[in-house]
């Protein structure tokens, strides 16, 4: 007979394998070699980051279990405060199948705990499944990173294990216009505690006032006109911090743009390409993308202007938990899972669009804002400050909607991601807003 903990437990089983299963699959087409080098100074080798997704679900899946927590993360050589990245590629790091081996033990410890864990007790802990889904979240968002990583691989490029097609696109109008977004109070964030991390909540509301948002993120050909002005030339266009990074950078477009007699190319993992002229920009910086909004007349949306446009219904003055309503991501809704290895051309998914109108909030690239990452009123770090809490502050800059390599179980329209403003590894592009 099935109960809600045995119907749970199962589904916390066929999760924790399928994310296993991706990983390795990522992986796969890579040497030793690949895994153990340190491809950049901002990453880590890629056999750490292995290292640290199995220890981390040690740690939260045998030894916090009981909601005492020993640890935030494991101690030792895969702990990334105690060895931030710069140090990881001297650290004496594993090969991959001996790396496979301890996972699977330590996978067989998770699963013999998780058969008398009682997920509905008042253990917040445990309720609903909440550390499981906070392992698996962490476990496929450093996915993402394994493919940043992959992405400024140098040498021989990532045979990317594509294994399905991208969606026939037929071009379409009305993408590049913006959307009237009326002033009132709105309801920002969740008071879910079983998916949420801790800076998604609590649910409050904000008073804003009316603005425009852009329909659909900016467009290569949109962003390559800004470069045929001479947007990186115009000093104006750029703020002081912006001005300092443009001249200790020597930046003249996205990362991964290269201009030759035949026009614009870009390059994602192994596939140098064209422009694609209808496809959202992506690799710019914060201030990149602020001087593009400051040379069209605009600015950049805050988080809040960006969550709304991605949630609020009118006809029903609720928020939905994605643009296209509150059913989970699949293949049709948007371009996540990474399994094309690129973005796609705006209009390609017809039901990624939210009710007040706005295109592609969820996938290909995330979009940056205009916020500082700070705690929302009433924040309450759980289950320890070094996720969200110990980077509030006026460094990061807060991103939305996730991107073509985000996977499905890590993004929702009131997830927060956040970065240095000067990050262009990372998938990001950006739609603009101006005031009304």
């Amino acid at each position: 007979m099935n109960t809600p903990d045995s119907t749970l437990r199962s589904s916390i089983c066929a999760r924790l394998a399928e994310a296993r299963e991706r990983t390795l699959l990522l992986v796969a087409p890579l040497s030793d070699d690949d895994l153990r080098v340190q491809h950049d100074p901002l990453m880590s080798p890629i056999v750490w980051d292995l290292g640290h997704i199995t220890h981390f679900e040690q740690l939260w899946l045998t030894r916090n279990l009981s909601g005492e927590v020993e640890f935030s993360e494991m101690p030792g050589m895969y702990n990334p405060f105690e060895y931030p990245r710069a140090a990881r590629a001297g650290l004496p790091l594993p090969s991959l199948s001996s790396l496979i081996h301890a996972a699977a033990g330590i996978r067989s410890d998770v699963l013999f705990h998780l058969k008398s864990a009682d997920l509905q007790s008042g253990n917040p802990l445990l309720a609903g499944g909440f550390v499981y889904n906070m392992v698996l979240q962490h476990e496929y968002q450093h996915n993402e990173t394994i493919l940043q990583t992959l992405q400024l691989k140098r040498g021989e490029p990532y045979r990317a294990p594509r294994s399905i097609a991208v969606p026939t696109w037929h071009p379409r109008e009305g993408f590049d216009g913006m959307i009237r977004v009326n002033a009132g109070e709105y309801p920002i964030g969740t008071d879910d505690r079983t998916v949420a991390y801790d800076n998604e909540r609590p649910r409050h509301t904000v008073d804003v006032r009316a603005f425009d948002i852009d329909v659909a993120p900016v467009t290569n050909s949109a962003y390559a006109q800004f470069i045929t002005d001479g947007g990186y030339q115009q000093p104006e266009l750029w703020s002081e911090a912006g001005r300092a990074w443009l001249v200790d950078s020597g930046a003249r477009a996205p990362k991964y743009w290269t201009n030759s007699s035949d026009g614009w190319q870009t390059r994602t993992m192994d596939d140098e390409k064209p422009l694609a002229p209808s496809n959202p920009v992506c690799h710019v910086c914060y201030y990149e993308a602020e001087a593009y909004a400051r040379w069209a007349g605009k600015r950049l949306p805050t988080e809040q202007e960006w969550e709304i446009a991605a949630s609020w219904n009118p006809a029903t003055s609720t928020s939905l938990r994605f643009p296209w309503g509150n059913e989970d991501p699949t293949a049709l809704h948007a371009n996540l899972d990474w399994l094309f290895f690129d973005t796609t051309p705006v209009g390609t998914f017809e039901t990624n669009v939210s009710p007040l109108g706005c295109y592609g909030m969820i996938g290909d690239v995330w979009e940056w804002t205009s916020s500082d990452f700070i705690g929302y009123p009433g924040f309450v770090a759980y289950p320890y400050p070094e996720y969200s809490e110990a980077f509030f502050g006026t460094e990061y800059k807060v991103l939305r909607g996730g991107s073509w390599a985000t996977r499905p179980g890590a993004i929702r329209n009131t997830f927060r991601n956040w970065d240095y403003p000067i990050r262009r590894q990372i998938f990001s592009g950006f739609r603009c807003a101006r005031d009304v």
